[in-house]
């Protein structure tokens, strides 16, 4: 068995010909000043020279699609193992990622609230039983006399494929017709389905119009539909199809819910997604602000001055017929016209003809309006230019869907609980709330053994995201909001709930965004990591870290040209011994950094910002001085960087600006016009 990874003759960016020895199945720092070539012995030598034998162990074929991968530039790498890389980069921009889908533990709870869920009913409140035929008969005759119905059972929902042989199946058995994506189709009729789009196929079991005398053939159609479509049968009456099952309705009002199964849990399906925003939980619409740049000026002044409605004969015509209509003066500033005749500007007249004088007949004549807001849509959906899009983009806004509220799932899926918690409720609360939750919970014994293996997937994946400092997120958090540190992390978190063994995982400075209190987390995770039979290389300054490696390799001495150098190599007691080494002289005290004696002075006043309700933000007003360095400080998830990234960046930033960066929740920001320039410098690679 090989015990070292061997590494010789490394080049790479500013490396000199390093050679190195690193045992395995320890836990190994990498440090140095900054720029001394840390990273780049690490992820652009050992971890890209790991990818690159990967890689080129699969097949031609399957290299085809992944590309290939420079070989970086060193003589020789001995001992490598299968490497896993964890940086800090934002682990999804994708708007339906959440920590819950990241980590996996939104897939286990699909899975427990489809097996032990209780549905109930969303307009009685009251849990929900399954029906029977009689029942079903029952309601069906209550619809009004002469009412004409179809009867069908639905067979396959969402699922792709050309059905040749299940549609000339069905002809065998007797049957005639069926809905196919919403027509109906004579089954004898040759039908083309395509095999790569999702499809919906009922068959059509009878057509009947409610009256008495129809009980009989009622039953059998029913009974039929039941036993074709596995206890489902849908009554089609109008262009409305309701939902029948004899597995479970409301006995009060009769709202039924079909098969309850891990896809209506899920937001990024049609089965369980909210029908009015997708399962995004939020709508995009034009900002009236963004539209309306100078509320205080008039129509004819440029109130509007947004993608050519500030001037033209066509908005002219527009504005001078919506003022007319309305007896309002155009030259009277934009926010003093009346309601209507706002909304008519920006919404159109919606079908409704105004009289309008035409230049070009030199008369008037009944014209309808679509407004600025649904002309700039248009415009937007119709257009092929890139910078055109990226304007249009930024007059757009996130509203929450005023159907689901946030929660991104339809009525049915919010509606299965768990001790009084549906899926959303459960996500909402922090890791360490949901912990607790899931601990605690108290089942029968039949839910008992079908929960068991489930259970202790979610708690131990749980456990993992609290050990690395994590507790405060929430499982719903949207992935693209994680800080680099944070996702990191949870990356590191998902690694360990794997178990896998014989791995090199390499990080990238993993404390950083951490308080201390959660350092220690963190450490223990890595070693842990260790323990599990794995070769973990840090690239770290963190004391802490340091003091608790098997082994610490110092690069250097100084930065660029003027490092890539081994400086010194072994355990913390060793680099403190070692003269050449910067690491080791401020690890052993003899360099410091000195604290000042004195402070300069605040003198410039302040600016403040108040009402600050930014995701956990509890309402805080905060004074800043300005002048002077301040630090923001607190535990992870305290709110730190809800105040400063979330609220004052964009805030002076569109001040200064005039931009229309999206700003985080706040009352009002005094002060801020003393400033006149705003520079972030944040953790995302350049």
């Amino acid at each position: 068995m090989i015990e070292n990874i061997e590494i010789k003759g490394a080049k790479e960016n500013n490396l000199k010909n390093v050679d190195l020895t690193i045992p395995k199945n320890k836990l190994v720092v990498f440090t140095g000043v900054s720029g001394s070539g840390k990273s780049t012995l690490a992820f652009d030598t050992i971890f890209a020279e790991g990818q690159r034998r990967y890689m080129e162990s699969l097949s031609s074929y399957a290299r085809m699609f992944l590309g290939q991968m420079k070989k970086p530039d060193v003589d020789s790498i001995t001992g490598l193992s299968p490497s896993v890389a964890i940086d800090q980069k934002t682990t999804s921009n994708n708007p339906r990622s959440t920590v819950g889908t990241v980590t996996e533990i939104y897939d286990y709870l699909r899975l427990i609230f489809a097996h032990i869920g209780i549905p109930y009913c969303p307009n009685c409140n009251k849990e929900i039983v399954t029906q029977n035929i009689d029942s079903i008969i029952d309601k069906i005759m209550q619809f009004e006399s002469g009412a004409k119905i179809i009867i069908k059972a639905p067979l396959y929902m969402g699922k792709k494929g050309t059905f040749v042989k299940e549609i000339r199946d069905l002809l065998k058995d007797g049957f005639v017709r069926a809905e196919i994506d919403g027509e109906i189709i004579d089954l004898s009729d040759e039908i083309s389905l395509d095999k790569n789009i999702k499809h919906n196929i009922s068959v059509v079991i009878d057509r009947l119009i409610i009256k008495e005398g129809i009980e009989r053939r009622l039953t059998e159609s029913v009974e039929s539909a039941l036993k074709l479509a596995d206890g489902v049968v849908v009554v089609k009456k109008g262009d409305e199809d309701i939902l029948f099952s004899t597995k479970h309705a409301c006995a009060t009002c009769g709202y039924s819910i079909g098969e309850i199964s891990p896809r209506i849990f899920s937001f990024n399906s049609p089965f369980g997604a909210c029908e009015e925003c997708s399962g995004l939980g939020f709508k995009q619409i034009y900002d009236v602000n963004k539209i309306v740049r100078a509320p205080n000026l008039s129509l004819l002044e440029g109130a509007i001055s947004s993608l050519g409605w500030n001037d033209g004969t066509m908005s002219r015509m527009f504005y001078n017929a919506v003022c007319e209509h309305f007896n309002e003066d155009i030259r009277t500033p934009f926010k003093n016209l009346s309601e209507d005749c706002q909304n008519m500007i920006l919404y159109g007249t919606k079908g409704e003809k105004i009289k309008a004088f035409v230049p070009w007949i030199n008369d008037y004549k009944g014209i309808a309006f679509e407004g600025v807001i649904n002309n700039i849509d248009k415009r937007a959906k119709e257009t092929q230019s890139e910078r055109m899009k990226q304007e249009y983009a930024k007059l757009l806004i996130e509203k929450e869907c005023p159907l689901c509220h946030g929660d991104r799932l339809n009525k049915n899926a919010l509606n299965i609980k768990i001790n009084k918690k549906n899926i959303v409720d459960v996500c909402d609360l922090s890791v360490s709330k949901a912990l607790e939750f899931f601990k605690d919970l108290k089942l029968s014994k039949s839910n008992e053994v079908i929960a068991k293996p489930l259970l202790k997937e979610i708690v131990s994946r749980l456990e993992f995201l609290e050990n690395v400092g994590l507790n405060y997120l929430t499982l719903s958090r949207k992935a693209g909001t994680l800080s680099g540190g944070e996702a990191q992390r949870i990356r590191l978190a998902t690694q360990i709930g794997s178990g896998l063994t014989g791995v090199i995982y390499i990080l990238d400075e993993p404390s950083i965004g951490l308080h201390q209190r959660d350092n220690d987390k963190l450490i223990q995770t890595l070693l842990n990591l260790r323990d599990l039979g794995n070769t973990v290389i840090v690239v770290e300054h963190d004391t802490d870290t340091m003091q608790n490696a098997d082994q610490i390799v110092d690069i250097g001495p100084f930065a660029g040209v003027h490092g890539g150098k081994i400086i010194a190599q072994g355990s913390v007691e060793e680099i403190k011994k070692c003269g050449e080494s910067l690491t080791g002289q401020y690890l052993n005290g003899t360099r410091k950094i000195e604290v000042p004696i004195s402070r300069r002075e605040i003198n410039r006043g302040y600016f403040s910002v108040l009402g600050a309700k930014q995701n956990n933000l509890k309402n805080i007003d905060v004074e800043i001085p300005i002048g002077v360095v301040t630090a923001v400080t607190g535990v992870s998830g305290s709110g730190k960087s809800s105040l400063v990234n979330g609220i004052i960046f964009p805030a002076a930033y569109n001040h200064v600006y005039k931009s229309n960066l999206p700003e985080g929740k706040y009352k009002k920001i005094e002060g801020i016009e003393q400033f006149d320039k705003v520079i972030n410098i944040d953790q995302s690679p350049i």
